[in-house]
């Protein structure tokens, strides 16, 4: 949950204590019911509805996976409306039985629910796409009330998402469209490698608004982060860093693993060969010039690579400059001698410290650009504004290919930031 913050349709968690009984997880409020109890009481929702849920359901399956988390539990009581109103958002729930995974790896344990199982996990053999089964079989509900596999018992529900075949012919499927159809029919074919993925059924035309499919490829989520701080200036970039090195393990676990699976060569560098291969591996399609751009912007030393914890800086979310704690410490690591002030020494220092080269202009210059009262330094308000501001340059440079469903909670994010 920490690894996937900020996305507006993924619940957000606000912190974990422990007592002597008891972990405890602190989560957002989500006060208007499941999205199973909705579909209870309507019967089945209007295929436009259904689309608009469809995007969201969909649009967090594949920001998970783009981010190498697999959910494997997803049914209608894991999305949570936040409040009673009809145009409510929904959030996903329910982490319990996620894990990260590496493209390529498969999975043997067999977990989630009866109706919604995918048929490779019933054959302890599967990735990722057991995912997209899952979400099929919700879209399918939420046009026609009742699940494509049943039985009386959980063995007879089993042999029906093995065996059964998909029922078009009874009410109300003669009046639903012949998109739908094709869309739940692809999302629930029995082989995983010719299933759509999150990323294809976002770009099918019944989920697209208005129909109309765009030739933009979508950006990924790790993609989308590392753009976001490609458009950042270097003091921000810097104290970033030191934020990322002072996370728990937790809050950072699941960039932790997409280094790993990036640095093909357990070096603990990033080369731009690695980071163009792990970014296709995402589902990044960038142009070499963009990928030179991306890698420059995260090798804040101009060593050539990405180390770990530039890695960690550059894809880790902008939430986590709203908590003062982190902050605070970061300001305090510029600010050696504790005046409640960062000089231009002690600027210089940290620049040293990072193994950055900094000119008396372009130290005057980092300066300048926060320093709102234009007394030469930088006070904890002037910092505090600097990390919460936008990145605005980005809306230009990047803005017009963020068109992922990721990239609604990538223009939040900014908007909070």
């Amino acid at each position: 949950m920490y690894h996937l913050a900020g996305h507006p349709n993924v619940i957000s968690i606000r912190g974990a204590y422990e007592d002597a009984v008891a972990v405890h997880l602190v989560m957002e409020l989500c006060a208007g019911g499941e999205l199973f109890d909705r579909i209870v009481q309507k019967g089945h929702y209007t295929e436009r509805k259904a689309a608009e849920l469809a995007r969201v359901i969909v649009g967090v399956v594949e920001v998970c996976h783009s981010m190498g988390v697999m959910h494997r539990d997803l049914k209608p009581e894991n999305f949570l409306f936040v409040d009673q109103t009809e145009e409510a958002a929904l959030k996903t729930i329910d982490f319990g039985l996620s894990v990260f995974f590496r493209p390529g790896q498969i999975f043997t344990d067999v977990v989630g629910s009866p109706y919604y199982v995918a048929p490779e996990v019933l054959k302890k053999k599967y990735g990722p796409e057991a995912d997209v089964w899952s979400a099929g079989v919700i879209i399918y509900i939420l046009l026609c009330g009742v699940p494509p596999f049943w039985a009386e018992n959980e063995q007879g529900i089993f042999e029906e998402v093995l065996h059964g075949k998909l029922d078009f012919e009874s009410d109300p499927w003669p009046s639903i469209s012949e998109g739908a159809k094709d869309l739940v029919r692809r999302m629930l074919l029995r082989d995983p490698k010719k299933r759509l993925t999150a990323h294809e059924v976002l770009r099918h035309p019944w989920v697209q608004v208005g129909g109309l499919a765009p030739d933009k490829p979508l950006d990924s989520a790790v993609l989308s982060r590392m753009k976001q701080f490609s458009a950042m200036n270097k003091l921000k970039k810097m104290a970033l860093r030191v934020i990322a090195e002072n996370l728990s393990e937790d809050e950072i676990a699941g960039l932790k693993e997409m280094f790993k699976m990036i640095d093909s060569d357990n070096s603990g560098q990033i080369t731009y060969e690695e980071l163009k291969v792990g970014l296709k591996k995402v589902g990044a399609n960038l142009q070499e010039s963009e990928i030179y751009a991306l890698m420059q912007a995260a090798d804040v030393d101009k060593s050539g690579t990405i180390d770990y914890g530039e890695f960690i800086a550059a894809t880790l979310h902008l939430n986590k400059v709203e908590r003062e704690d982190h902050l605070f410490a970061a300001f305090q690591y510029f600010d050696k001698d504790g005046s409640g002030y960062i000089t231009p020494d002690e600027l210089q220092l940290a620049c040293e410290e990072f193994g950055l080269g900094s000119d008396d202009l372009s130290l005057d210059n980092m300066i300048r650009e926060v320093d709102q009262d234009n007394v030469g330094r930088i006070d904890y308000n002037e910092f505090v504004a600097m990390m919460q501001k936008p990145a605005l340059g980005l809306a230009k440079k990047a803005g017009a290919g963020l068109e992922s469903s990721f990239s609604i909670g990538f223009r939040e994010a900014l908007r909070m930031a």
